[in-house]
């Protein structure tokens, strides 16, 4: 038997990571953005986590820079990450759907689990992102804590570049995920 369980961004920390490259990038900044609108839906046996689905979207606009930097420095960054780097107005949402999760049991309801699965970034659905997160389960619902990296070019991003070059932030991009999730009621 299989139980629902939503995700509850408010009980979750979900960031992403970006890196400076180039002449100066020992100047620049690896800004650390949060995540702040997502929801969706995890599926699976909560004694064992098999048959196990996921369903994630995320707002793509509600995604804001977290580090301690000027206010004229964060606008201007979340200005260009909307605009140039996700075009939200253009594609609103990032959405996630798992099609193979693999779980091996820890010790008593913790769970080391691999999620594979499509995501749809930037109109472009990559193949097979995986995921490693370790799980643990509960009677009102689930945690997953864990890291992926992904490549922008992958999702036709053009990695951001300024200062003619000198200062550019690397592909590949570094997301940590700490999600709760509470069982629906009725499962």
């Amino acid at each position: 038997m299989t139980a629902r369980y939503r995700l509850n961004a408010g009980e979750s920390r979900f960031t992403v990571q970006a890196f400076a490259e180039g002449l100066f990038s020992s100047f620049g900044h690896n800004p650390i953005v949060a995540i702040r609108d997502f929801d969706g839906e995890a599926e699976c046996a909560p004694d064992t986590l098999e048959a196990a689905k996921l369903h994630v979207t995320i707002k793509a606009d509600s995604l804001a820079v977290t580090d301690d930097i000027k206010e004229k420095d964060r606008l201007e960054i979340e200005q260009m990450m909307r605009e140039q780097v996700l075009e939200t107005g253009r594609y609103p949402e990032i959405v996630f759907e798992s099609t193979s999760i693999t779980a091996s049991r820890l010790s008593g309801a913790r769970y080391r689990v691999r999620v594979i699965g499509d995501l749809t970034l930037h109109g472009v659905t990559g193949r097979s992102l995986w995921i490693q997160a370790e799980v643990k389960t509960s009677e009102e619902g689930l945690r997953a804590q864990g890291e992926f990296t992904l490549k922008q070019t992958d999702y036709q991003i053009k990695p951001v570049s300024v200062a003619g070059g000198t200062l550019k932030v690397k592909n590949e991009l570094k997301f940590s995920f700490d999600i709760g999730a509470r069982k629906v009621n009725g499962e």
